[in-house]
């Protein structure tokens, strides 16, 4: 990763309240997750880690990726601790102003990048059953482990693997679920390109390996 600049101007200060809000959301998911800053011209990418993948190609990855416009130019690509971007957007008179965290984080997903261009179309989904599935497989899984504790790990990784539509896995509605990406009334479109899948929502991308 490439530092950058110490310091991002987002386009507001509803911008850095709402990336405050994205970073609430992903640390409840993972307390001990990590987030990717990424800064190219007047954008910040976000991304989170919301499931881990396997092996050298990270199969069964799961991200999480919201965009910001910036009120200035930057150059910036870093991964911080979730809990340094929370407690940097939750400080009154703020303002839009974001000081990038000094402290580093490890994220071995940080080092996928999915593509920026070549994405096709596979279809439209609504937002709605992606939302049942999500809170159905959330009961489920957390049944598992009130029974089994650490041992419900198979249950976590049938239930999130299990297939969609367009070759969607129910992991990734749990994704744009869990990271408020999804609206009652929405759609989200699921793209492809390669390897990866994109179910772009009314709120944010998940990315999927």
């Amino acid at each position: 990763m490439s530092a950058g600049t110490d310091r991002l101007q987002l386009a507001d200060a509803d911008a850095l309240s709402d990336l405050g809000r994205y970073a609430v959301r992903a640390k409840a998911v993972d307390d001990a997750g990590a987030m990717r800053l990424q800064a190219f011209g007047g954008v910040l990418a976000a991304w989170v880690g919301v499931l881990p993948g396997q092996g050298i190609l990270g199969e069964g990855t799961v991200l999480g990726l919201r965009t910001f416009a910036l009120a200035a130019p930057a150059t910036l690509d870093v991964v911080v601790p979730l809990g340094t971007v929370t407690d940097r957007t939750a400080r009154p008179g703020a303002g839009a102003e974001f000081p990038v965290p000094p402290t580093l984080a490890l994220a071995p997903w940080a080092a996928l990048t999915p593509p920026r261009s070549g994405w096709e179309h596979v279809l439209d989904l609504p937002c709605a059953p992606l939302a049942e599935v999500a809170t159905a497989g959330i009961g489920e899984v957390a049944a598992a482990l009130a029974e089994r504790g650490a041992a419900a790990g198979f249950t976590r990784e049938r239930v999130w693997g299990a297939p969609l539509e367009g070759g969607l896995r129910a992991g990734g509605a749990f994704a744009a679920y869990a990271l408020g990406f999804l609206t009652p009334d929405g759609t989200a479109r699921l793209w492809r390109t390669g390897r990866w899948l994109r179910l772009s929502a009314p709120g944010g991308h998940v990315l999927l390996r």
